[in-house]
């Protein structure tokens, strides 16, 4: 029988559950799976065939992925990381996964993979795991897909990767005796005791040497994270925040050429710096993020872009941020910095304390307009501080409010990342709604004080601005009563062409009051 006839004939009941259960997504596989030059199921059907976990079956890295989560719930488990480490890799690895969940029902498996070991599955071959992971999770994946006749990995003693995983093979089938899948240099040691090497997801110096090594290899094609998989993980669609940066300048009327393009370097330096905070925050939260409705969509999440790359990547988004912000001044630097610092202390425990979180994003919103001011010199007025805290903290409470809802309407229990349960929606509307209100009170009282009229020639213009105000925020809540708004308050706003449409009446009732 051929690989397009097992192909054909392979019925849903056959498709273990993947992706949290999603069979449709197995069976979208099996045409692909068949346009796929893969090795001979029939004439190798007394060969077992070995496939490696991180970075072939997974399009992840559950060692980095357990780190992270790890450091996310306790960041003080860095000092027994490197203690465990002085005792090698399988310490650490054994320290960190240790009877740890690893949700293998929401892992990222690769599609083209796990179609062709389904098919050997169905053939009759023998199919192993073999990984460099803990026992622990390679277990939890293996029961879960439920298709592998063994597995072997690493335990507190034995880390089971390169030259070990080789002769741990080589014991169990001889040399030569094994077909194996794999994709790092830590697999040539495997490849070459393999009766056929098959490669996926290598890397071009990986690539060169095992042709070397094995000319007879095969390499499985797959796709590589795009440019658009970077733009959509380093939130570009999050940038609009650091618009507020140009705040000051506008307020304060010291709008010039100038002040423009420093403001404008300011923005860009802010935008590079909560890319590099977006990415470790994923990092941290990706197994909450693939039980999420709408996270679940994020390239980490989903295996687009692999988190050792993602884990480079900071770094430079860092440098860059920080070598613009020095082109401005020290002071601006030091304010990017505290941003930053806030930033990862809210990724890795402030987000989980209740209303500290809240408290945070909203001086996170306010730092951006600090920055602005300190990188064109201005001064901000204390009424555009209380006004600037006052909306930001309505806006993240109306973001957990959010949040708390979509759990319930899926029948999940609120996120253990975060410190809030179903119970408190009420309070937390409530909260966000008296935030937002006293916000246009502040806003009413600065147009009635004096210090106005120093800067405006119509002060009395901006009342207006009160009654849109208060109309936005209300409407903004009832909307997410209603389950109509899924996204960020700040992505909504701009999305949603009434907000935007309240937006241009603000700017409009402020420039004529100039």
């Amino acid at each position: 029988m051929s690989v397009k006839h097992h192909v054909d004939s392979i019925s849903n009941s056959d498709l273990p559950q993947l992706q949290g259960g999603h069979r449709d997504m197995a069976v979208q596989d099996r045409a692909a799976t068949a346009r796929v030059s893969l090795p001979d199921l029939e004439t190798a059907i007394d060969t077992p065939l070995v496939v490696d976990l991180d970075g072939t079956l997974l399009r992840s890295d559950l060692l980095v992925e357990t780190a992270f989560r790890r450091l996310g719930r306790n960041p003080g488990a860095i000092i027994g990381m490197l203690q465990s480490l002085v005792d090698g890799k399988a310490a650490l690895k054994h320290f960190l996964c240790a009877n740890t969940d690893c949700a293998p029902e929401t892992l990222p498996y690769d599609k083209t993979i796990l179609s062709m070991i389904r098919l050997a599955h169905l053939a009759g071959r023998s199919v192993y795991l073999a990984s460099a992971s803990h026992q622990d999770m390679v277990k939890a994946v293996a029961d879960h897909l439920g298709i592998f006749k063994g597995y072997f990995a690493t335990t507190a003693s034995v880390n089971l990767s390169g030259a070990a995983k080789a002769d741990r093979l080589v014991k169990e089938f001889g040399s030569g005796g094994f077909d194996y899948i794999g994709n790092d240099a830590a697999d040539l040691p495997v490849w070459e005791h393999a009766r056929q090497p098959i490669a996926i997801r290598t890397t071009q110096r990986v690539a060169t040497r095992l042709r070397k090594l094995a000319p007879h290899a095969q390499f499985i094609e797959h796709n590589r994270a795009t440019l658009s998989d970077w733009m959509r993980q380093f939130r570009v669609h999050q940038y609009a925040k650091n618009a507020l940066v140009f705040v000051p300048m506008i307020a304060a009327h010291a709008l010039s050429f100038e002040n423009l393009f420093i403001t404008t370097i300011a923005a860009i330096a802010f935008c590079l710096a909560a890319s590099a905070c977006y990415i470790l925050n994923d990092l941290v939260d990706l197994q909450d993020d693939r039980a999420h409705r709408t996270k679940r969509d994020r390239p980490l999440a989903q295996g687009d872009i692999p988190p050792i790359h993602a884990m480079l990547v900071v770094p430079l988004l860092l440098v860059l941020a920080m070598a613009m912000a020095l082109s401005i001044s020290s002071a601006f630097a030091m304010v990017l910095a505290i941003y930053f610092t806030m930033t990862t202390a809210y990724s890795f425990f402030l987000k989980k304390i209740l209303l500290v979180d809240v408290l945070t994003l909203a001086g996170l919103y306010t730092i951006r307009l600090l920055g602005g001011g300190v990188a064109v010199g201005v001064a901000l007025s204390s009424w555009l501080i209380v006004f600037a805290l006052s909306i930001f903290v309505s806006l993240a409470l109306m973001k957990r409010f959010v949040e708390l809802t979509a759990c319930e309407d899926a029948d999940r229990a609120s996120p253990d990342n975060r410190d809030y349960e179903h119970v408190d929606r009420g309070m937390i509307a409530a909260l966000s709604a008296a935030a937002g209100f006293n916000a246009v009170t502040v806003l009413a009282l600065y147009v009635s004080g004096s210090s106005v009229t120093m800067l405006y020639s119509n002060p009395e213009y901006l009342l207006l601005a009160c009654p849109i105000l208060t109309y936005w925020i209300g409407r903004a809540l009832i909307l997410a009563q209603r389950r109509q708004m899924q996204d960020d308050p700040v992505i909504f706003a701009i999305k949603d062409p009434l907000s935007r449409l309240s937006g241009l009446a603000m700017l409009a009732v402020f420039v004529s009051a100039i």
